[in-house]
């Protein structure tokens, strides 16, 4: 009985990954369960095909623990040519009522950000991620933000 279990959340796992052909790129890395302000979500970039375009996505799990009702981000994308274009983003991730947005049936819920569109690459970029969120009122940042658990990138074929 385990073994048929097994091979049947196998097949699903399989099935699911399969049906995703958009992916070209798509890594998590946790930050706990709290994102520190300090903290800088870094992700090298594969060598992608310079006659293609490109649609990146910050990707953000975040759990029932996580009390704003928007996210600000500063990304930074660090070009071959050591040139860094950096830009302050800010994304909903509540309902007014504070239910969470994003997919997920439980309390975690994963947010797909749309970051650039239509992007083409021409060698080896990295990708820095950091939290810049701030309580009204306040001019120093959320130390820890609570709820976020795992900071991702992903890019897909513009086609």
């Amino acid at each position: 009985m385990r073994i048929k279990n097994s091979l049947l959340l196998l097949f699903v796992a399989v099935l699911l990954f399969s049906c995703d052909k958009k992916r070209v790129f798509d890594e998590y890395k946790s930050v706990g369960s709290a994102w520190n302000k300090d903290s800088i979500v870094t992700f090298d970039l594969p060598v992608l095909d310079s006659t293609k375009r490109y649609n990146l996505f910050v990707n953000l799990r975040d759990n029932s623990n996580y009390k704003y009702n928007n996210i600000f981000l500063i990304v930074a994308l660090e070009l071959p040519n050591g040139f860094t274009k950096v830009d302050t983003l800010e994304y909903q991730m509540a309902e007014p009522d504070g239910t969470l947005l994003g997919d997920g049936f439980t309390d975690i819920k994963e947010s797909k950000l749309y970051y650039k569109e239509n992007v083409r690459f021409r060698g080896k970029y990295k990708v820095h991620i950091k939290q810049a969120v701030r309580e009204n009122g306040k001019v120093p940042g959320v130390t820890f933000l609570d709820g976020i658990t795992e900071v991702g990138f992903r890019i897909e074929n513009k086609d």
